[in-house]
């Protein structure tokens, strides 16, 4: 049966702006916010990024929080796109409501300011707990005015939001909660961009997903929340159901470290186990927000197991990597909210850059903007390093 999971709010902030409108508008309007970091200190000024437009200062007045606090920029991001969720849904308080973060950076950007002066002077030891992911969430939680009692952390990479969503909807199914928070959140470091460029897959131009002439991905950073409770809770408080998380499916191939196996396995079966939980066939799907990175491994990877999956009826695919970035821990909640955006406004945005096919795949993505859409069910996968394979189904509200 769909439409297990009803989704009440939703917030979000990434290099497309601010919120539900200035996202929709950017990806619309196909606007690709893709450059130069302004705002993290590098020497890779070659490489570009989906950067959030504003400075920890900015991000401090915005969630009107004292700048005398120390907070890393994942937890100022979360705060931001947390309390939009909050509001949007409509949450004033409730009785059990539980707060589920994937993030992986945590308060790498602290740990990279200060570094130095741990060796200098104890002063600094107490933000050496700002470095952990658990310390991160909870300042995000302890933001929110809706009363949450249980908070946890998700670290699988890529993955990470789109397993955080998952575990929220399973304790919705299993009436430990009433409501759940759950998405991601993460800023851009010098450790995170330096790593990734280690590895050899950024590329220096604005990526192109599925592209024959592909050359990487380009990071990114934001946070993106959903509101999570049963259709019954929500009806009884009189709340807007967005739309319903109806599947969700999670496998490890562990194939490699940082590759994902070449015949897509793990992909394909974190979809066939999202469609399963669904009760839904391929066929059902009407676009998939691909994990579309832009690497080589990457999308022909995936690109296999949609082959597998959907054979000759393949739906619109295309990937909104072109716009964020790659936000790491943060994608699926920034893909997420999108999916639910196009179930909303009954639109597929474009797969920027698009040229040329990829000759080892049998379908093209996604190159312009379709409008006027009727969608029904949005795949939306999430794909991270050691195989850790996530997919989510979204569907539609009146369905």
């Amino acid at each position: 049966m769909c439409g297990r999971i009803a989704i009440t709010g939703a917030g979000i902030v990434s290099a497309l702006g601010t919120g539900l409108d200035a996202t929709l508008h950017s990806l619309m309007d196909g606007i690709c916010p893709l450059s130069s970091p302004k705002h993290l200190e590098t020497i890779h000024s070659n490489l570009p990024c989906g950067e959030v437009d504003l400075s920890d200062v900015q991000l401090y007045d915005l969630c009107h929080e004292d700048r005398g606090r120390v907070l890393s920029r994942s937890s100022l991001l979360g705060i931001v796109a947390a309390r939009q969720a909050q509001e949007d849904a409509g949450l004033a308080s409730a009785d059990r409501v539980a707060f589920i973060n994937g993030t992986t950076v945590g308060g790498m950007d602290i740990t990279e300011r200060y570094y130095r002066q741990y060796f200098q002077s104890f002063d600094y030891d107490s933000l050496i707990q700002l470095h952990l992911d658990g310390v991160s969430t909870d300042a995000i939680a302890d933001s929110l005015e809706c009363g949450v009692v249980f908070t946890d952390v998700i670290s699988t990479a890529c993955s990470a939001a789109a397993n955080a969503i998952a575990m929220g909807a399973e304790l919705i199914e299993s009436g430990r909660f009433d409501v759940v928070i759950a998405g991601g959140t993460e800023c851009l470091s010098k450790y995170h961009l330096n790593g990734f460029n280690s590895l050899m897959i950024l590329d220096q131009e604005p990526c192109r997903p599925f592209d024959a002439n592909r050359k990487g991905l380009n990071l990114g950073e934001g946070a993106a929340y959903i509101v999570l409770e049963s259709k019954g809770h929500a009806q009884e408080r009189g709340a807007r159901i967005r739309a319903y998380l109806s599947g969700w499916g999670n496998t490890c191939d562990a194939y490699h470290q940082t590759a994902s196996s070449p015949d897509g396995a793990g992909a394909l079966e974190a979809m066939r186990k999202a469609l399963e939980v669904a009760r839904l066939q391929p066929s059902d799907i009407d676009y998939v927000n691909a994990h579309g990175t832009g690497t080589e491994n990457n999308d022909l990877s995936e690109g296999k197991a949609l082959m597998s999956l959907f054979g000759d009826r393949m739906p619109y695919v295309g990937s909104t990597k072109c716009f964020t970035g790659h936000a790491t821990s943060a994608a699926a909640g920034l893909e997420a909210v999108i999916s639910i955006l196009c179930l909303e406004h009954g639109f597929i945005p474009a797969n920027l850059r698009f040229k040329t096919k990829d000759p080892g795949l049998d379908f093209v993505p996604v190159a312009e903007n379709i409008e006027d859409i009727k969608l029904n069910h949005v795949l939306s996968n999430s794909f991270g390093f050691g195989g850790n394979d996530s997919s989510l189904i979204f569907s539609r509200a009146e369905l």
